[in-house]
């Protein structure tokens, strides 16, 4: 079925992708810089099962310092996975590693794809960060983007890139904003993982301001399927597409569903409100619907009892360098 590049392959997004693709029986490339930004036992035990695969390769490579441009010559699909996530940190001092990650990284694979007749496909990673405070909900894609974070801020400059590839280049680009992804292999900074880190003994769950604040959730596995679809679709390049999962819950809803799964409440510790976090996200998936023929399947309890049973396994097995 030919072969896909996946970056940021050791990521919680990233991984889940390659496995799908893998399963559609793709052969997968995988690229990540293995950067310390969360435990690297965290990365390497999503690599070591992809690896039991012999149609995965990993290379250990940096998109704003090494060449990809050996890999891509020889794909016949990118899914662009890479990046710096992390709303609260990006106002913090080390925001150049979101330009490095998020901006610079993304143009350089750009540059890399853009002479490759080969590539029929480039789909690259965005986020519902984009739209900050939406003006309607569920939001279409063609509202005005309003990021409330630097964080935003520079997924935005990510996707306007491979937009402008596309119209100048001729690159057959998807960009996908996912909203609010969750499930297992979630990162230790995220929500649910701390949330359900909090139910079986870890540290206390930061509730963050009222804990009325409403996401629209979506299991990575839906996620996985939207960049596979994107693969076998013909969407105009530089289409961008909302990927949400269609079920919107508050933070507090959420911590009564991982209640319930524990069979105890979550320990709670209360902080204010982040700066930059949007109210409410809810994503309009009809055009990802008309275009790519997907939508979203798991609803919120499913994915976070898949997210559950999996975070019980992987503490018996890596032990706390699962929470860090």
């Amino acid at each position: 079925m030919g072969v896909a590049l996946v970056t940021g392959v050791a990521g919680f997004v990233g991984s889940a992708v390659a496995r799908a693709y893998l399963d559609a029986g793709l052969d997968v490339l995988g690229v990540d810089a293995m950067r310390a930004t969360y435990s690297p036992d965290l990365k390497r035990d999503n690599l070591r099962s992809l690896l039991r695969d012999p149609r995965f390769t990993f290379h250990e490579r940096d998109l704003v310092r090494d060449s990809v441009a050996d890999l891509v010559a020889g794909v016949d699909a990118v899914s662009h996975q890479a990046g710096r996530a992390g709303l609260r940190d990006s106002w913090r001092g080390d925001f150049g590693s979101y330009l490095d990650d998020n901006v610079a990284a993304t143009k350089n694979l750009l540059d890399a794809v853009a002479g490759e007749p080969r590539i029929r496909r480039v789909v690259v990673a965005s986020s519902s960060s984009v739209y900050g405070d939406a003006a309607s909900y569920p939001t279409r894609e063609d509202a005005l983007p309003t990021p409330l974070s630097p964080y935003g801020v520079s997924k935005l400059a990510a996707e306007r890139l491979a937009v402008a590839y596309a119209s100048a280049h001729g690159v057959p680009v998807v960009c996908l904003r996912y909203f609010t992804v969750f499930g297992p292999g979630q990162r230790p900074d995220m929500a649910f993982h701390r949330m359900i880190a909090a139910a079986t003994g870890g540290p206390a769950f930061p509730l963050l301001g009222t804990g009325e604040q409403v996401r629209d959730f979506t299991y990575v596995g839906d996620v996985a399927e939207a960049n596979l679809a994107a693969l076998a679709a013909d969407p105009e390049p530089g289409t961008v597409l909302n990927i949400a999962g269609g079920v919107q819950a508050s933070v507090l809803e959420a911590l009564d569903v991982v209640a319930e799964l524990a069979g105890s409440p979550v320990r709670l510790k209360r902080r204010p409100a982040a700066t930059g976090e949007a109210r409410r996200t809810s994503g309009a998936t009809d055009a990802a619907r008309a275009l790519l023929g997907w939508e979203p399947r798991t609803s919120l309890r499913a994915g976070l009892e898949a997210q559950y049973a999996a975070h019980v396994d992987q503490v018996a097995r890596l032990g706390g360098s699962v929470e860090s």
